[in-house]
């Protein structure tokens, strides 16, 4: 097999910690994009189990050639207790994503979820500023979009949900975090709002129900998606076919990326 990067002494080592880790992604991410730029660094996927994350910390911490990790589950809360700094975003989302080790072998750690969606939608144009928005779904993608979309000043943040329970847990935190934006929870009904928004997992299967009435969408809308694969998700078709803006899922995850290799050093423009 033809080794695609060349590993050296001076190669500096960036992870991606999991458990189970045979889903993660973020290494066939960030190796082509170290190799693109000219980037003498490597990302392997560290298979660690919940009960040795203080004893690897430690141990990655004492590795000076090692710069950062890229966080899934079970880690995205534990870790939080042994980083030395936590970022805005991952203080009020209560959770972390990515961390990297400073000069001083300093643990900084925070939550670009939420970043990533706003800084795409910004990219493609589309400001949330003073936007009145509909976000469908309240769970871990959506706590992190709340907080940035109330950060980025939207007038109004409504969120809809299978369970009600959690939408008015998410709209009690932001609001306590933001207390001069209108923040509710409400019947999925998208009419009257500028951007409505799906963090669910509907529109994974072509087959799976759409999680509003389609018929009430309205032609001056932008609807956007989280959803990367397929593209095209169920309820972007039906805002194409009611003559709505759309904003595909792909852009998040770009400037996720380009926001976690900030944090390592690195500038990739997306």
């Amino acid at each position: 097999m033809k080794a695609t990067l060349s590993i050296s002494g001076k190669t500096k080592i960036f992870g991606c910690i999991s458990d189970p880790i045979e889903h993660v992604r973020a290494p066939s991410v960030f190796n082509p994009l170290f190799e693109k730029h000219g980037v003498d660094a490597v990302m392997v996927p560290l298979h660690i189990s919940s009960k040795n994350l203080d004893n690897v910390i430690s141990g990655l911490k004492a590795m000076p050639n090692f710069g950062g990790m890229a966080i899934t589950l079970p880690h995205k809360l534990p870790i939080m207790d042994l980083c030395d700094q936590i970022g805005k975003q991952g203080q009020l989302v209560g959770a972390v994503n990515f961390a990297a080790f400073d000069d001083n072998r300093r643990l900084i750690g925070d939550n670009c979820d939420g970043t990533g969606f706003v800084n795409g939608m910004l990219a493609a144009g589309y400001s949330v500023a003073n936007k009145r928005v509909l976000m469908i779904g309240s769970g871990g993608a959506a706590r992190a979009i709340a907080f940035s979309l109330a950060d980025s000043g939207v007038a109004e943040l409504s969120i809809t949900n299978r369970t009600i329970v959690k939408a008015d847990e998410l709209a009690n935190s932001v609001y306590k975090a933001y207390p001069d934006i209108l923040v509710n929870s409400v019947d999925p009904d998208p009419r009257g709002y500028d951007i409505v928004l799906n963090t669910t997992s509907l529109g994974l299967k072509r087959e799976d129900p759409l999680p509003i009435n389609p018929e009430a969408l309205e032609r001056h809308q932008l609807v956007a998606e989280i959803i990367m694969n397929p593209e095209d998700t169920p309820i972007l078709l039906a805002a194409k076919s009611r003559g709505c803006k759309i904003h595909y899922g792909r852009p998040m995850f770009d400037h996720q990326v380009a926001i976690i290799a900030s944090l390592f050093g690195y500038d990739f423009n997306i």
